[in-house]
């Protein structure tokens, strides 16, 4: 079994508070290498973010690192966060380009997640062990896969030390991926990002907005599952265990999950492989 990391989304309510708390212990029994908490668009988050972090590393005695978006954030904002982050024994970031928010009419100080790397390369050295995003099924702004896949070696040459990929339901299309990837000279590791499904509703959203393809095949038997949410979990749960059974035979450097802060779909993938 490759090493496992898990995402986490800063919660802002109590009510979101309590369910990442009563996730945590449910999900420290797997042995995460690490986790990671996402950076909210235009700092929406931005407070809660370091404040996540700070409780997972100290209160859970989890290795925890904080995702940064270039959007909304300047320089002097971005190294006050470094700082931060250093001080609280942080090694590992994840550098991403972030989503314009709407209403928001310009950047950040950085355009591209490849500036990003460059400044906190700059600013830290080698401190960081830096992931940054990829996209099997291709960024959904990019005009074609070669200049996503030029846009990712970009993001590696700045500094970055691996990579995680968007969600996919496809293995073969994550191995493609990797061969582009290396056929192009990128030799870092690329590591599989996976969605447990628990509402197909929620997915079908999420896919809309990110680019990843749900299959025709797995669309079809969701949506005639209908409303029976046992069988959507225990159906969704075989799926996407089967596909890190794919990943890993097929050499996978580690399985990174996006929990959505619940413990119940993950915990029902990984008690399966």
């Amino acid at each position: 079994m490759p090493p496992i990391s898990f995402e986490f989304f800063p919660p802002k309510t109590d009510e979101q508070r309590a369910t990442l708390e009563s996730a945590l212990p449910r999900l420290k029994a797997f042995k995460p290498e690490y986790v990671s908490c996402t950076f909210g668009a235009g700092g929406s988050t931005l407070s809660y973010t370091p404040e996540t972090i700070r409780r997972l590393r100290e209160v859970h005695g989890l290795d925890a690192a904080p995702h940064l978006s270039c959007m909304g954030g300047t320089r002097d904002e971005i190294r006050g966060l470094l700082n931060d982050y250093r001080s609280m024994g942080c090694k590992r970031i994840v550098a991403l380009r972030g989503d314009l928010p709407s209403g928001m009419a310009s950047h950040g100080d950085f355009r591209y997640a490849s500036d990003l790397v460059e400044f906190i390369r700059a600013e830290t050295g080698d401190h960081f062990h830096i992931e940054v995003a990829c996209y099997p099924e291709v960024h959904p702004q990019s005009n074609d896969a070669l200049s996503d896949l030029v846009n990712f070696k970009r993001k590696i040459d700045a500094g970055a030390n691996g990579a995680i990929t968007q969600y996919f339901y496809n293995a073969d299309g994550y191995f493609r991926f990797v061969d582009a990837a290396r056929a192009l000279g990128i030799s870092a590791p690329i590591t599989p990002g996976i969605m447990p499904i628990s509402n197909f509703s929620q997915l079908r959203r999420f896919s809309d907005m990110c680019g990843a393809e749900i299959p025709r095949w797995l669309g079809k038997r969701l949506s005639a599952l209908g409303d029976d949410v046992e069988s959507i979990r225990t159906f969704s749960a075989d799926v996407v265990a089967d596909l890190c059974r794919k990943l890993i035979a097929g050499g996978a450097p580690g399985l990174h999950f996006y929990t959505l802060n619940r413990a119940k779909p993950t915990s029902a993938v990984l008690e399966r492989i």
